[in-house]
């Protein structure tokens, strides 16, 4: 058995929902918090093993349940960006924001590569879940696939064995029809209404709602068609201004944000998924600014970090990232400032610990290549 060792921190979120908790201790051996207690308890002989980090506060690694780590948010790529150069980029940008774990959209080779050594942990489509497009997304993006026939969706979840399966589905019917067919998870979910909801918290299915993806389109249809990321003041690419847009994403944005809201009210399991590598949303940073439109919809800030870290890792499998409780890897997030000042922290981290440990690939103030 190793050392134990203190960490000492302003405040925490333990990622559970439950309230900050301020002036508190973690005892860490082995990588594993084995207590965690106020600081006016720590024992006499802890002095010489405390990492202070009582000017900041604690929050669980981040999770991202919907991105794609072979695409680029760019309208267009470089021809000769290939696909791993894109990946190993997309991974060091997740990491950077403290997302250290992701669930990719892609059935893709490439990204299998990476999953033993990467910086982040990684679940697949296809090999680690299912995800099922069974109406087009609401981005509506080129190059995106039709939808399933509702005979091969119910055969592909009676088929789906152990693994959990997340349909792609918006609109009343379709969700109704997947929930029926035994989906596990819904993304997106656009216009399914309030029955499709109760439902959802009736059976335990989590919802992934990518609220940012109406944000994003109305930004951009508010700057004459461009795609843009309004949050990084980054141009992404030229477009042409489409009639009717602006009105269509203002009233899908608030629409989208009046659901999450309900599903709060009733205690629908939600999940944060992005949808980075979608037009214009871009990896990592993009949690923060989901994050956001959560508060807005109602989310206390406990809530939200739950959502945005716990909820995903435990439907995805992550066992060594979600809440930071007794038993669990003392694996996290460290912010300088108070707690006021989050979820807009999380894009300028301090320090990220893994194992209880400051992490050895993290750099402070990341800066981003062209």
């Amino acid at each position: 058995m190793g050392a134990i060792r203190y960490i000492v921190a302003g405040s925490l979120i333990d990622g559970s929902g439950g309230a900050v908790r301020r002036h508190v201790f973690l005892a860490v051996q082995d990588g594993m918090i084995t207590a965690i207690g106020a600081v006016a308890e720590l024992p006499h002989e802890a002095a010489a093993a405390i990492d202070d980090l009582s000017h900041c506060v604690i929050v669980p690694a981040l999770v991202d349940c919907s991105v794609s780590l072979t695409h680029s948010p760019a309208v267009v790529t470089a021809m000769s960006t290939d696909e791993a150069t894109l990946v190993e980029r997309h991974i060091s940008y997740c990491h950077e924001y403290g997302v250290l774990g992701v669930a990719d959209s892609d059935d893709s080779g490439v990204v299998e590569r990476y999953r033993e050594e990467s910086l982040i942990a990684i679940r697949t489509a296809g090999r680690d879940f299912l995800r099922i497009t069974y109406s087009l997304p609401i981005e509506d993006e080129e190059g995106v696939p039709p939808g399933v026939s509702h005979e091969s969706l119910c055969r592909l979840l009676r088929e789906k064995g152990a693994k959990k399966a997340v349909v792609v589905a918006n609109g009343a019917q379709p969700v109704a029809e997947a929930l029926a067919a035994g989906a596990d998870a819904i993304e997106q979910g656009y216009g399914m209404g309030e029955a499709n909801l109760r439902q959802m918290a009736e059976k335990g299915v989590l919802w992934i709602p990518r609220v940012l993806t109406a944000k994003n389109g109305l930004d951009g249809a508010r700057s004459d068609g461009a795609v843009c990321c309004r949050f990084s003041q980054r141009y992404v690419a030229p477009g042409k201004p489409l009639p009717g847009a602006e009105a269509f994403w203002k009233k899908t944005l608030a629409e989208q944000l009046a659901q999450l809201r309900l599903a709060r009210e009733l205690g629908v399991q939600v999940a944060i998924g992005t949808g980075a590598g979608s037009l214009g949303i871009l990896h990592g940073e993009a949690m923060v600014e989901e994050m956001k439109l959560f508060m807005k919809a109602g989310y206390s800030l406990e809530e939200t970090i739950q959502c945005g870290s716990a909820n995903g890792a435990r439907f995805f499998g992550m066992e060594n990232l979600g809440a930071l409780t007794k038993g669990r890897r003392a694996t996290f997030l460290v912010t300088r400032g108070a707690v006021s000042q989050l979820p807009r922290k999380l894009a300028y981290l301090e320090n990220i610990y893994v194992d209880g440990a400051p992490s050895t690939a993290y750099r402070k103030n990341p800066t981003r290549s062209a």
